[in-house]
């Protein structure tokens, strides 16, 4: 008999057609995530569960699923899983990492330029039609932004994508500062990129773009007192995750023109409704969209079947997460 399998959300056909072969699938096919009851209820007797970031993976999950061998997560990041916990039950956890890559530099690269030149705000003045009802027309001081030639992007995080933005960078012709865990050398050749430290990335910065995963020592790294360093003219553009920008204290900054723009695609809750935030002109919102082109998707889907194949074949993973399991237990599932 196949194992069973839950999937959690419904993913590109590519990748379904692909577990299908190896795995008898469950699969929720509504777009909204299933309630926490129907999820525990769902994984009481499968062996494989393909998850999304908004799908917690606690203890309290893992006690509900005895038989539970693999946990494949359609994303790169995985904060959402207890790492440690699943480990320590011979649990293989996957993830998609480099597929997503240029799709969420190019828009963080968007959500930048957009909110540089304050676009979303111009196409709201046209199709209102206060645009016709002002009978100004053309105004030599109508909508100004900021140009990004010659001017700097600190980028914070320089793994996969953050490289990449730095590419896209290099080509508008900034100046591209970054502060990373540890120096990137060769990205450095390649971008003119200048490894710098935190406080002076956010004093020099004209934009700032985050691309940190999420964990406990990036909770928050940027607050109040990080808003009060960057420049009264810098734009803050965040495509990781929500949690890494104090909400509350980005509103503060924004209400009281600490800086002078964001860009965000993600929230510290998604989806989110802080009306404090829609009330603000000088920020363009996203419903994380970051991986979200036809090619990265199916990319996404097509990698989590890989990930399956490999495990119920008895060989590893090719982007397995907590590597100390296989100590613990080898993969398949006899």
């Amino acid at each position: 008999m196949k194992p069973r399998i839950f999937i959690t959300r419904q993913i590109p056909r590519n990748g379904i057609k692909m577990i299908e072969r190896y795995y008898k699938i469950d699969l929720w096919k509504d777009q909204k995530e299933p309630p926490r009851d129907v999820l525990l209820e769902k994984i009481t007797d499968v062996d494989a569960i393909v998850t999304l970031v908004t799908d917690r993976v606690n203890k309290e999950l893992l006690n509900n699923a005895p038989k539970l061998r693999i946990i494949a997560q359609y994303a790169v990041g995985y904060d959402n899983i207890d790492i440690e916990e699943a480990t320590k039950r011979g649990i293989y956890v996957t993830n998609t990492p480099g597929i997503l890559t240029d799709a969420t530099a190019d828009l963080a690269f968007a959500i930048l330029l957009a909110t540089a030149r304050r676009v979303i705000e111009a196409d709201q003045f046209v199709r209102s039609g206060e645009w016709k009802r002002s009978a100004v027309g053309w105004h030599p001081l109508m909508f100004l932004g900021y140009g990004l030639k010659e001017k700097t992007l600190g980028i914070i995080g320089f793994g996969r994508i953050g490289q990449a933005v730095a590419r896209r960078a290099k080509g508008f012709g900034m100046k591209i500062i970054y502060y990373s865990r540890k120096r990137r050398l060769g990205a450095e050749k390649e971008t003119g990129a200048e490894y710098v430290d935190f406080e002076t990335l956010l004093e020099e910065s004209d934009f700032i773009s985050l691309h940190v995963p999420l964990t406990n020592e990036t909770y928050h790294m940027i607050g109040e007192k990080e808003l009060k360093m960057m420049k009264p003219t810098a734009i803050l553009i965040n495509t990781a995750r929500g949690p890494v920008v104090d909400t509350k204290a980005l509103i503060k900054a924004l209400q009281e023109r600490w800086i002078a723009g964001a860009g965000l695609d993600v929230f510290e809750e998604e989806p989110y409704y802080n009306e404090e935030l829609f009330k603000l002109k000088n920020v363009v919102l996203a419903p994380h969209l970051g991986s979200a082109t036809h090619e990265a998707r199916e990319g996404m889907a097509e990698l989590v079947a890989k990930n399956l194949i490999a495990f119920a074949k008895g060989e590893i993973p090719p982007n397995l997460v907590n590597k100390d399991v296989i100590n613990i237990k080898k993969p398949g599932f006899e």
